[in-house]
């Protein structure tokens, strides 16, 4: 016999305090019901249900079955509404927020032919480089660079990008190029407010050491593309991820410093709501972005 159909029976009787109200309940006769109490009984070998003409409930033990029976039950229904959810359409709204300047450059991009291969969904994407409350804030989902701090969240890694120190070959022209880590105590460096390292910079030496350095210098903000446009403007020394300036060096407009150290990788992720599942849209939009940073 099937446990699960005993189990839900039992349940059933519980909840509903008897044998009638739970086949009425489960739409099946009454006879079935007691034959699955009955049959779930036997197998375990205990009593679970006190039956008197008056009334039926629970013992002890069958208090205790009932409790963990609850929760298989739900996870059991849990995973029928997940694979179903899975085989749907993708359709209706998702809401995400994104750093700017990957908003701006490749994720557009991305959304623009996600939209084009699922016409029933709409996307509204918040461009900010602040960490948003996710749930507080209404978001299906947001895409996060660098070390993730939530871990009462979900995550999927999309990409990676790497970092570089870049200046303007006027302002190195008139400080001198920094040829080593301890060099950039001599200089302007351009700072991002939103690192999780705070105020610093963890670099990686030659050696492999990671060395911190205080990065407060003559502007501080939080955007990256602000920082570009400073270090195009010879402010100072800005450390800046690749897909930020690549257009950038290849044009002149900055050139890469401290090019001996070791490369230092971002992963780039999607976050989302932890949870039994994922609704389908969601599901479907972070499946079409991993395949998209792969190929581009």
């Amino acid at each position: 016999m099937d446990r699960l159909s005993e189990m839900e029976a039992f349940v059933s009787v519980v909840e509903q305090g008897g044998f009638t109200n739970a086949a009425s309940k489960m739409g099946i006769s009454k006879s079935a019901i007691s034959k699955h109490v009955s049959g779930l009984e036997t197998r375990l070998g205990v009593r679970l249900l006190n039956r008197t003409t008056r009334r039926v409930s629970p013992t002890e033990l069958g208090l205790s079955y009932y409790d963990r029976a609850i929760t298989i039950l739900a996870d059991a229904r849990a995973a029928d509404e997940m694979i179903t959810a899975m085989q749907d359409i993708p359709k209706g709204a998702l809401r995400i927020s994104a750093p700017v300047d990957l908003g701006n450059n490749q994720l557009s991009r991305a959304v623009s032919a996600f939209l084009q291969k699922y016409p029933d969904v709409s996307v509204n994407m918040t461009l900010d480089d602040t960490y948003v409350e996710l749930i507080a804030d209404g978001f299906d989902m947001a895409i996060r660079i660098g070390q993730l701090v939530d871990s009462s969240l979900r995550a999927r890694k999309l990409s990676e990008t790497s970092t570089r120190f870049i200046a303007s070959q006027q302002y190195l022209d008139l400080n001198g190029t920094p040829q080593t880590i301890d060099d950039l105590a001599n200089h302007h460096l351009l700072h991002y407010s939103n690192l999780s390292t705070g105020n610093s910079w963890n670099i990686v030496a030659p050696s492999g050491e990671e060395r911190h350095i205080r990065a407060v210098g003559r502007l501080t903000v939080n955007n990256g593309g602000s920082l570009l446009k400073a270090a195009e403007s010879s402010l100072g020394i800005a450390r800046l991820p690749l897909f930020i300036i690549e257009d950038a060096m290849t044009e002149g407009r900055v050139v890469p410093i401290l090019e001996n150290l070791p490369e230092q990788r971002l992963s780039i992720h999607a976050i989302y709501p932890a949870g039994k599942f994922i609704q389908p849209t969601l599901r479907a939009f972070i499946d079409f972005l991993v395949e998209y940073f792969r190929e581009t």
